[in-house]
Order: C-alpha cells, then sequence, then structure tokens
C-alpha cells in the first residue's frame, strides 16, 4: 500500500506537490487545533474555525473567526505560531531544511521543488539559498522581538511581554497579522513609534523579497571594500532589484500619502489625531495592506475613496521570494509597462535600458487575470451565501483572503459555516497561487513542436 502511495507521489509535478503539501499542513494543524486542549475551558471550536485558523495562518493571511488572544491555550498559540512559520518560510523550504540537518542528499527533483517554490530562474546553489533564507527570517524576527520588548515588556511583565514580543515579530515578518492583543489588534498603539516602526520595517523587509536585500548586501559590501562608488549603487543592482524597489517606493509615498489626504478629515478615523499620529497612521495603513492584516485604524470607518485605494494595494501585495501575497509588485509594474509601451507604439517592453522577455509579460497577464477570475467566482459565492452582507464588505473580505492580508471590516466572525469554507478556499488558492493550482489541476497538453506556426487571423479588439 505504502508502495503504491509512493509511487504515485513520484508521479506529481512540483505544482501539484506544493498545492498538496500546503494542504496537507493546514488539515493536520486543523485537525491538531480542533483537539480540546487548544482550546480554553468554558470555548469550543467547531471544525470549520478550526480549519480557518489553520489556513490563515499556513496562509500567512490573518483573517481570524475567534479571538486569537481569548479562545486558544498556550497549546493552541504554539501550534498557530509553528503553522505562521511554516507558511512565512515556506513548506518546500522548510522541508529542505531538514534534509540538510540530517545530511540527507537533496535530489534533483527536490531541486526543481525549491526552484519553483521560490519561482527561480535557475537551480544553482539551491542548498546555500535555502539556508540564506531561514537565516534571514530568523535573523529579523529576532531583531523584531527586542524591538518589540521594549514596550511590552514594561506593559505585560517579562514572561508575557517576551513571548508577545516573540509572536508579534513572527507575525509581522512573515505577513500573517496575527496577534495575541484581542480584537483590536494594535489600534491600542495608533501613537507608539516603537510599536508602528519595528512593525512596518519588518512587514517591508519580508515583502521586499530576499533576492532584492541579497543584491542590496552585495553591493553595500562592494562600497565597503571600495569597488563601487555609492552614487552607483542602485545603478548597478539588478532590473529584478530596481523595479521592485522603485514600485514599492511608488506604493507606499503613493498610498500613504492619499490616504493622509482622505482621512484628514474624517471623525471616525484620524480627525482627532495629531499630525505626526496622522502621517503615521497613514503610514502604516498604506505598509499593512502589502498582506500583512495588522491595523492601527478601524477599516471599516474608512471613506469609500480608502477603501477603493486599499483594495488596489492589497490586490498588488509584496514581491516575489517574500513571505508577502498579492500578485506582486513585479507583475503590476510589468503589466503597467506594457501598456504604455504599446500607447507608444514601441515593440518592446524596456525598463531600465533592458528589455522584459514576452514569457514574463504573458505570465503577468496569466497572474492577474487568473486573480481577477478567482476574486470575481468567490465574491459571486459568498454573496449568494450572504445576501444580506454589504456588498463592500464582502469585496474587501475576499480581496484581503486572495491577497492574503487579514484585513476586515468585521464580516469574518459573522461568516456562516459555507461562507467560512468560501474564505478558507479563498486563502489557500490565494497563497498557493492561481497559477500553480492550474498548473497542478490541468493535464499536460501535446505540445506542438516549436518549429511549427498555424496561420494568422486578425480579430477586432475594442
Amino acid at each position: 500500500m505504502l508502495q503504491k502511495i509512493s509511487s504515485r507521489l513520484h508521479k506529481l509535478n512540483t505544482a501539484q506537490i506544493i498545492a498538496l503539501g500546503f494542504a496537507g499542513v493546514i488539515f493536520i494543524g486543523g485537525i491538531i487545533l480542533w483537539l480540546p486542549f487548544c482550546t480554553v475551558p468554558g470555548e469550543t471550536t467547531s471544525f470549520s474555525d478550526a480549519m480557518f485558523t489553520a489556513t490563515t495562518c499556513v496562509c500567512v493571511t490573518g483573517l481570524v473567526t475567534v479571538v486569537t488572544a481569548v479562545h486558544w491555550t498556550i497549546v493552541g498559540k504554539v501550534v498557530i505560531l509553528v503553522l505562521i512559520q511554516i507558511g512565512g518560510i515556506g513548506l518546500i523550504a522548510l522541508a529542505s531544511i531538514v534534509f540538510i540537518s540530517l545530511h540527507k542528499k537533496i535530489t534533483m527533483r527536490n531541486r526543481r521543488m525549491i526552484q519553483e517554490s521560490y519561482n527561480l530562474d535557475q537551480m544553482s546553489g539551491l542548498v546555500k539559498l535555502v539556508r540564506r533564507v531561514v537565516l534571514c527570517v530568523f535573523g529579523a524576527e529576532t531583531i523584531g522581538a527586542v524591538c518589540y520588548a521594549f514596550c511590552f515588556v514594561p506593559e505585560f511583565g517579562l514572561a508575557e511581554g517576551l513571548a508577545q514580543s516573540v509572536f508579534t515579530s513572527v507575525s509581522a515578518f512573515c505577513n500573517a497579522g496575527v496577534d495575541l492583543l484581542g480584537e483590536n489588534s494594535l489600534a491600542p498603539y495608533v501613537d507608539n513609534t516603537i510599536v508602528n516602526v519595528t512593525t512596518m520595517c519588518l512587514i517591508i523587509a519580508a515583502g521586499l523579497g530576499f533576492t532584492v536585500w541579497w543584491d542590496l548586501w552585495d553591493k553595500i559590501k562592494k562600497v565597503f571594500k571600495g569597488k563601487l562608488p555609492l552614487r552607483r549603487v542602485y545603478k548597478n543592482l539588478r532590473l529584478h532589484s530596481k523595479i521592485v524597489i522603485t514600485t514599492t517606493l511608488c506604493l507606499l509615498l503613493g498610498g500613504t500619502l492619499l490616504i493622509f489626504l482622505f482621512e484628514y478629515g474624517n471623525p471616525d478615523t484620524m480627525k482627532s489625531m495629531s499630525f505626526g499620529e496622522k502621517l503615521m497612521a497613514s503610514a502604516f495603513q498604506s505598509v499593512t495592506t502589502r498582506t500583512a492584516g495588522f491595523f492601527t485604524v478601524d477599516q471599516s470607518a474608512f471613506s469609500n475613496a480608502t477603501v477603493v485605494l486599499c483594495l488596489l494595494l492589497m490586490f498588488i501585495g509584496g514581491s516575489p521570494m517574500g513571505t508577502a501575497g498579492g500578485i506582486k509588485t513585479t507583475t503590476f509594474a510589468v503589466m503597467i509597462m506594457s501598456v504604455v509601451s504599446n500607447l507608444r507604439g514601441r515593440r518592446d517592453v524596456e525598463s531600465h535600458h533592458r528589455k522584459i522577455r514576452d514569457s514574463y509579460i504573458r505570465s503577468a497577464v496569466v497572474v492577474i487575470g487568473m486573480g481577477f477570475m478567482t476574486l470575481f467566482v468567490m465574491i459571486l459565492l459568498l454573496s449568494a451565501v450572504m445576501p444580506k452582507a454589504a456588498f463592500t464588505d464582502i469585496l474587501y473580505e475576499l480581496t484581503s483572503a486572495i491577497a492574503t492580508v487579514g484585513l476586515s471590516r468585521g464580516l469574518t466572525p459573522e461568516l456562516p459555516t459555507i461562507g467560512k469554507w468560501i474564505v478558507i478556499l479563498t486563502m489557500y488558492l490565494g497563497r498557493i497561487g492561481p497559477l500553480t493550482l492550474g498548473t497542478a489541476v490541468v493535464m499536460r497538453a501535446h505540445r506542438r513542436p516549436d518549429s511549427t506556426h498555424l496561420a494568422e487571423e486578425d480579430v477586432l479588439i475594442g
């Protein structure tokens, strides 16, 4: 029997293994959270709530149907923390670290899995890459925990303060948005500079992607060694890094400015704050929509303009090979550049004096198209299940779910059982990616030889 199962698993492609791997971890985590010792006395956890919590942790989303701080025991909270860490590091990378620790050889098949899990172009140096990923993750989380401790230890005491610091740091860097602070997330700390700056730095660092940080570090080392002038650091970065940094800065600064303007006089959000607090709250909201899930301002009180802006920022998300979700900044940037090039009548899509391959443009179209299609179907299903719910709340909830953000306008706790499973599926699809799922379930089509070309025919567009 085991040999038969092993034979079938060997026939699966990488996309199928990734999809099934995440589903397996979610199911096991949900079963554990469903056990009585994970729930505090006097409370009960339904199977759907257990699976919802496991999914939101592994998919590093942050939407919750029960209050994490008061519903789960210490064991349950530890399970949640482990699931968040697995989701943040990545299932394939974590399994690879286990193999490395046990001095097991990483096969070519496993290397291919790592490559596709992190969306890399080549397989060279993958074992070293996985080590660097884990080192970066734990290093950043440790620094974040130390920073949080300056605030949480005086407030909660040594033991609880350190626990809060570690949990919040892991959740922030993994872009999970799950916290142990209660229903109001980080709203009580809207004017706390340490909490705000630490959280934003962790989110941005993880959202940029590991390859960008390694590229920056490589150029900075050359500056210190005198091999590269400081003013030429940006120019010598890889094209990927330039696009990520430029797009991220535009989205963060533009989002901060627009939220500041839209909410400046809103009595339900920022009107009573000082100028500095308004600016910090605006910056935090712009950052957290990049798939983090923490909030310092009530999401349901935002003006319509801010809601629309947050929907866009959530859908775009972070950057490749990080812990963030969404369609990714590079996908968004490539599509914008493609539109501009076509409007200018240019044949090639160019960026920083480099041509972007047509295959990447096609991939961007597929990722965005699949994202919109999945979101539309889920909105349709949840609207049918909850006909009395406000459409804005449904749209906000599901955009947050598919982009693995975790921000909510209060709809999550009101979800019926069927609604919970719709959001669970949405979070799962958002984490593994519509493109990966499509590759996993569609049978291989017979490929035409590259030398074969079909006749062309015109189709009217627009």
